[in-house]
């Protein structure tokens, strides 16, 4: 069901036939990223906290992103408190390894990580955990109907800076 919601949902831009639909699982970041063959911080992965009073918030960053627990008060006002599993099925109508911000059940708010803006295209998960779709940074805020960008991750920089240090070692 979770699938079809999300094709459901990118028919507002003719972009259903573009999600992607696989053999393998791509319901880790890791997972995904050998099934569609990128390198794991290309994959957009969306993490489920709670937010004010019942309602979730979603959180969509690169693959190698962690959330900073100091700069997720700072944003929101409010310690970063992920949701169980059960709850996260029932605040977005997707299973953990196929939670994206497309095709929610609820009317939640999505903010997208700065972590992802330095990749030309990303690939979150489409609702199950076997899915993913191809989209740019703009087209990622704009499916989502995100609030706004935010800098709540850390530990993509310093992998930002292995992944330069290695290709100008290569070159």
């Amino acid at each position: 069901m979770s699938l079809e919601s999300v094709k459901s949902h990118f028919k507002q831009w003719n972009r259903e036939e573009d999600v992607m639909e696989f053999e393998t699982s791509s319901a880790t970041v890791q997972q995904a990223a050998e099934t569609i063959g990128v390198i794991p911080a290309q994959i957009a992965k969306t993490l489920s906290f709670r937010g004010e009073g019942d309602k979730a918030i979603l959180v969509v960053a690169a693959g190698d992103a962690k959330i900073d627990n100091k700069k997720f008060r700072h944003t929101f006002g409010f310690k970063a408190r992920m949701l169980s599993p059960d709850e996260v099925l029932e605040q977005t109508g997707h299973a953990i390894g196929g939670v994206c911000p497309f095709g929610l059940a609820n009317e939640l708010d999505v903010y997208l990580d700065v972590s992802m803006k330095r990749f030309d295209t990303l690939f979150p998960a489409c609702g199950s955990t076997n899915s993913a779709i191809e989209l740019t940074c703009d087209e990622l805020l704009e499916y989502s109907f995100a609030k706004e960008w935010v800098d709540v991750c850390k530990g993509w920089e310093e992998e930002q800076q292995r992944e330069t240090v290695a290709l100008n070692t290569e070159q």
